[in-house]
């Protein structure tokens, strides 16, 4: 009787595993899911169809398809290359910057206005009011590739900026309109009498009852008129003002706004300058640096020194939790004497400047400290300047920059939605009704 020998198969054997093929599956995979990305978010083919070489000996064989072409790996390649690193974390959407190199002729067969210019140009010329017109033809922020908007707005740069009186005119009524921030700002015992049952602007069905020990520390009126300054400066504290040498410009203006108590020391001061006339504090600043004010009152009374007689605002009526918080800076300045104005957003306020805001595509969980000053100072000033404001990893030259001009944290992703409000403002630069500074300073 013949003895069947008993053997093993080895159950890999006939298989691939992660060999050629199962690689080339799963680059097929990943180059269909990020060329659908695209598609979904630019509204068109941004892939080229590729054609693929079926007898290119360093393809990949796979019985279900064609052999992969080392066009479709060099292109996954740079697609996953772009998506690595920390210069993208505060844009909140892909970004499709190349670097083109030496300046060629625009689309239209027009050499671009920034190779060898003698400008800047005068704002009503033919050629501005072209230039204009391209980055109005935007109308929204996904229309382009965040390198098109970049080219179209160091363009605009060669012509001279001029406020458009009846653009910002009529800007300025629909603001009164909605917001009234001469009257409405702050909360002010004016607009907020004893015994108001506040209501917050987030938690709304939480109520502050208006007591005679907080009616106390409202100002009895709003400090600031309709108008009453001729030029004003918003700060924000984007990496784009980094080097501008813009601090005397700054220091300049009638009235300065700043965000969130910035560092303005003589290191930075030559670029974001000294001067500041209001400053807003988020509470979570006083609650993650100064231990909510139960033992460091000093080191942050020696810090809003640095401002020096600027008047503070703080949302403290955003929420139940910065109530608390926020009265302790009124408190901690009364008890070293302070004669520095503490001031309050009226949650109504920004409860209605948040609704005009998302009428302009700007939709977020929060607006930033930025957009509310300036949207204040539109009603408080002639002529408004920014300063410090870019939602993007690298300036409009396309060199990388940091978040911030004195660090390089991250805001909460979600939490504010930068880029909008930046593409607003390039709106509005455009139209003449705010001038934003995204270069140096002569």
């Amino acid at each position: 009787m013949l003895r069947r020998r008993m053997g093993y198969a080895d159950p890999s054997s006939g298989k691939d595993i992660l060999g050629n093929r199962s690689l080339c599956f799963i680059f097929i995979c990943a180059f269909g899911l990020v060329t659908l990305l695209q598609q979904i978010l630019y509204g068109k083919n941004y892939v080229k169809k590729l054609n693929i070489n079926k007898d290119l000996k360093t393809g990949c064989e796979h019985k279900l398809g064609p052999l992969i072409s080392l066009e479709l790996l060099s292109l996954l390649a740079q697609q996953f290359s772009r998506l690595k690193g920390d210069e993208t974390g505060n844009w909140t959407g892909p970004v499709n910057f190349s670097d083109d190199g030496p300046l060629k002729p625009a689309r239209n067969g027009r050499k671009r206005y920034l190779d060898n210019y003698d400008g800047p140009f005068d704002y009503n010329s033919t050629a501005c009011r072209e230039l204009r017109q391209e980055i109005m033809d935007v109308k929204v922020l996904t229309m382009v590739k965040t390198s098109d908007l970049f080219e179209r707005w160091r363009n605009l740069q060669v012509c001279k900026w001029e406020q458009n009186k009846e653009e910002a005119s009529n800007f300025k009524m629909s603001l009164s309109r909605c917001c009234n921030a001469p009257s409405f700002l702050f909360t002010t015992k004016r607009n907020t009498p004893a015994g108001t049952k506040l209501r917050y602007e987030v938690d709304t069905s939480g109520i502050l009852p208006i007591t005679t020990e907080v009616f106390k520390m409202f100002p009895d009126d709003m400090p600031y008129s309709k108008s009453q300054y001729k030029k004003c400066a918003v700060i924000g504290n984007g990496g784009i003002i980094k080097n501008s040498k813009c601090g005397k410009e700054i220091d300049s203006a009638d009235f300065v706004f700043r965000c969130n108590i910035p560092p303005i020391i003589e290191k930075y001061s030559a670029d974001v300058g000294t001067k500041t006339d209001l400053v807003t504090i988020n509470p979570s600043i006083i609650t993650e640096r100064f231990q909510k004010l139960e033992k460091w009152r000093r080191p942050f009374y020696e810090v809003l020194q640095n401002y020096e007689n600027s008047s503070v605002v703080l949302p403290a009526f955003y929420n139940t939790r910065n109530t608390d918080v926020s009265f302790r800076v009124k408190y901690m300045l009364d008890d070293f004497d302070s004669q520095r104005g503490v001031f309050f957003f009226h949650p109504q306020y920004l409860l209605n400047v948040q609704r005009f805001w998302a009428v302009q595509g700007v939709r977020a969980k929060r607006l930033s400290s930025g957009l509310m000053l300036v949207t204040a100072a539109l009603e408080m000033c002639e002529e408004v300047h920014l300063y410090g404001f870019w939602a993007f990893p690298m300036n409009p030259s396309g060199i990388f920059i940091t978040h911030h001009y004195y660090d390089n944290v991250k805001p909460r992703p979600g939490f504010h939605a930068m880029p909008h409000e930046i593409f607003n403002f390039i709106h509005m630069h455009t139209r003449g009704i705010i001038h934003v500074h995204t270069g140096q300073c002569t």
